[in-house]
């Protein structure tokens, strides 16, 4: 069976000395967040997330969800209980504003608790995930009345949320729905139309269900430009707040998909159904974006975090399963072979994903600390870096942290051989769940035409002129540090590689779009090795410091070893992504489509 540990020491390696977190004591919230209260906080959500949602994960998986003859829908056994406890403790809320019950706590905190909830039960913690973000669309966006009357209610566990986007013949080009709004008199609007793919859409864990549903007001104009949002509750609300009759939505069939069994993945149907506009007629883009962001951080973190427990769980077996002997000599002579962690491949494995979880981590604690900048501060100038830091950066921790996310796991149900392939050691489960954070909300292929087309341009190349700049000031910063060069050389030289891939990109990519298209995943992940290579450098520099000062801990020696490893074996990669890109696309698209 597989089994689970959070990783507390490296998150509070990174909150406490990488990043320097009570730096932000001047922002809302962050002096509420003293060390003690860290501590103790990541102590609980590890115990909450080891105890109560890691046993509940095999069995949530075998068991599924099950949609009954009158469209409710249950959840596995234990689900529910489970998000009783995670409501009433506190942690739906623990970001969330204090004005609608939330604790107003920095949202690093939350993402870093949320890693550890998504290794341990991925299913499970969709659905508090997708009720975050319809809270925060709703707060940006929302009525007061809505505010009020929706958002404390799901940040107490009691109504969870949706997010109801694609329909069955439009995904990404979402100027394609059908789904219709028809004002009333009293307006509300009746929503009528099907979608597909909404998870957590029916379940039987919380007492309500607010679904946020884009469609189409009668007249509004054709594509995107005639998109609103809607608020539509499965259960109405009466105005002392109770709940009244069934709205008209209701589960039409729960997805046969290839994971996340315990998350019920619903076609939801809308029958004239009540609902009530959020934000502007006609302008539901930008509320749905505010959805969107939030939900491409939390995917990114589904990456990282199968790969973390799908390694932990590898580690541990190399560990034990004895094969073979050393290449350099026995090992265990007093066992019939040596434990598989002696073999150089495997060990090539092991470090492949450890290297890659550890930088990730530190990118998803640096970005959300950016994001906490970004609506917290009261510096025009600072929240305008952090807003670019965050736009430029999205889509490369959504595509490169899933896509890899998938590979890691792949990779660490290969150390296990023929029994990474059984079910019982839950390594292809891993597997199977990490597989779909590489397609929902937006496409690793979408993502990176995003952030070729869209984020990489943006206000004359702004954001990633201030990237570029930031890592060389590092490097020359710490360049006559004896101790870092061997982690700098590596850095300047991929950061170089970035550079001449965009300067590339402007060149060649505004004449001939399919140039952009072609190159745009290799720049994505070469972006993603860069960034990462700089989150190791500034991990390294912290555990020389700790070092020299005295401090003994095997972690930081361990840290040292792990991000050599990185600089030598995995950063050298930018290379290839650079030869690809500048390719260009000729051979790409010369093929007539009938030729495939």
């Amino acid at each position: 069976m597989p089994s689970y540990k959070a990783p507390v020491e490296d998150v509070t390696f990174l909150l406490n000395d990488v990043f320097q977190i009570d730096r932000y004591n001047n922002l809302p919230g962050f002096s509420d967040a003293s060390a003690d209260v860290r501590e103790a906080i990541l102590s609980e959500a590890a115990k909450f997330s080891e105890q109560a949602l890691q046993p509940l994960n095999r069995s949530g998986d075998l068991e599924g969800c099950t949609r009954h003859d009158d469209g409710r829908v249950t959840t596995p056994k234990g689900f529910k209980d489970a998000y009783k406890q995670f409501g009433e403790g506190g942690w739906v809320g623990l970001a969330a504003p204090v004005e609608y019950g939330g604790q107003g706590l920095p949202a690093t905190m939350a993402q870093s608790i949320n890693e550890f909830m998504i290794s341990a039960n991925m299913a499970f913690s969709m659905y508090y995930g997708l009720t975050l973000g319809a809270v925060a669309a709703l707060n940006v966006h929302g009525t007061e009345e809505q505010k009020k009357t929706f958002i404390p209610k799901m940040l107490s566990g009691e109504w969870a949320g949706t997010m109801n986007l694609t329909e069955p013949h439009c995904g990404t080009d979402l100027g394609l729905l059908r789904t219709k709004a028809v004002k009333q008199a009293d307006g509300s609007y009746k929503i009528s139309g099907t979608k597909i793919f909404i998870s957590g859409g029916d379940q039987d864990l919380t007492e309500n269900i607010v679904h946020l549903v884009i469609a189409r007001i009668e007249g509004a104009p054709a594509g995107v430009k005639g998109i609103s949002l809607f608020v539509v509750p499965k259960q109405l609300i009466n105005a002392d707040g109770s709940l009244g009759a069934r709205n008209g939505v209701s589960c039409g069939s729960i997805e046969h998909k290839m994971g996340i069994h315990g998350n019920s993945t619903c076609v939801m149907n809308y029958d004239g159904a009540t609902g009530w506009l959020v934000g502007e007629e006609n302008k539901g883009l930008n509320a749905m974006f505010v959805m969107m962001n939030e939900a491409r951080l939390g995917v990114a973190v589904q990456g990282l975090a199968q790969s973390e427990v799908a390694y932990q769980n590898a580690a541990a077996y190399a560990k034990d399963r004895l094969q073979g002997r050393s290449l350099s000599g026995v090992k265990a002579p007093d066992k019939p072979a040596d434990p598989i962690i002696v073999h150089p491949d495997i060990r090539r494995a092991l470090l492949t994903i450890r290297a890659f979880n550890e930088a990730a981590r530190a990118l998803v604690v640096w970005t959300t600390l950016k994001s906490d900048v970004a609506h917290r501060s009261d510096n025009a100038k600072d929240r305008q870096e952090a807003d670019d830091h965050m736009g430029l950066l999205t889509p490369v921790l959504k595509g490169v942290l899933t896509d890899v996310g998938f590979a890691n796991s792949v990779a660490a149900q290969q150390v296990f051989g023929g029994h990474g392939y059984i079910a019982e050691w839950g390594m292809e489960q891993f597997v199977r769940d990490a597989r779909i954070a590489m397609i929902y909300e937006g496409a690793n292929g979408i993502q990176a035409l995003d952030l070729v087309g869209r984020k990489l341009p943006k206000d004359g190349g702004r954001a990633a002129m201030a990237f570029f700049a930031e890592v060389t000031g590092f490097a020359k910063e710490n360049g006559a540090d004896e101790a870092m060069k061997p982690y700098l050389a590596p850095l300047t030289a991929s950061l170089g590689h970035l550079q001449q891939a965009t300067m590339w990109l402007m060149q060649n990519a505004m004449g001939k779009p399919d140039n952009a298209g072609a190159g745009s995943t290799d720049y994505m992940h070469l972006f993603g090795l860069v960034v990462m290579g700089y989150m190791w450098a500034r991990m390294v520099k912290v555990a020389n410091e700790k070092i020299a000062g005295g401090d003994a801990a095997p972690y930081l020696k361990t840290k040292l070893v792990t991000g050599k490893f990185f600089m030598e074996r995995m950063l050298p990669e930018t290379s290839a992504h650079l030869a690809r890109l500048q390719s260009g696309s000729a051979t790409v698209m010369e093929l007539p489509a009938d030729a495939f």
